[in-house]
């Protein structure tokens, strides 16, 4: 069930035209900044888009440049949790596992204390619909726990169970607004 469900958002979010991208990118930056000024962090995990996921490449210059550390997300082995490193926008990327860009050359591995997780779609009980690969769930099992935002286009909610290793975000941001 849940394949087909990850099938049929993944072309709902291709079939966005780019200025509803555009406009819906926008919005989600703004709600993002509007968190941020009610929930300070210095150190924020936040992901290189992928097949059409929401891009807010253009905040995280702007982040940095308020000393907000940025880290993007290493994938270190199959079943491992996430791992993260530093980065600054304009520093050199590559492949890394998954095809998914990341820092050319890796540099201190940090704990973030809020993630940004982009979601293929998402429940009203917050619990993430992503490509499968568990790699979120794994790392917000971890102690200490970082914020879990949720990422994604208002389109995306849908309805499904969680499974048992599934593990709700704390908050997920919508080109509409915030679900918490």
């Amino acid at each position: 069930m849940k394949q087909e469900m990850r099938r049929v958002l993944l072309t709902q979010r291709q079939e966005l035209t780019p200025e509803m991208r555009a406009q819906q990118d926008a919005a989600l930056r703004r709600h993002l900044l509007e968190w941020l000024a009610r929930n300070p962090v210095h150190c924020l995990g936040v992901y290189w888009p992928i097949r059409g996921e929401p891009d807010l490449r253009e905040l995280y210059g702007e982040l940095a440049e308020r000393d907000v550390q940025l880290a993007l997300p290493i994938v270190v082995a199959p079943d491992a949790p996430l791992s993260f490193s530093a980065w600054t926008p304009g520093e050199p990327m590559e492949k890394g596992a998954m095809k998914v860009p990341i820092p050319a050359a890796p540099r201190q591995t940090l704990t973030p204390e809020a993630l940004l997780i982009p979601c293929v779609g998402f429940n009203r009980e917050r619990v993430r619909l992503g490509y499968g690969g568990g790699f979120y769930d794994r790392t917000l099992a971890q102690t200490p726990r970082p914020i879990a935002i949720g990422i994604a286009y208002h389109q995306a909610v849908t309805d499904f169970a969680a499974d048992l290793h599934d593990i709700a975000l704390d908050i997920v941001l919508t080109d509409q607004g915030e679900i918490s």
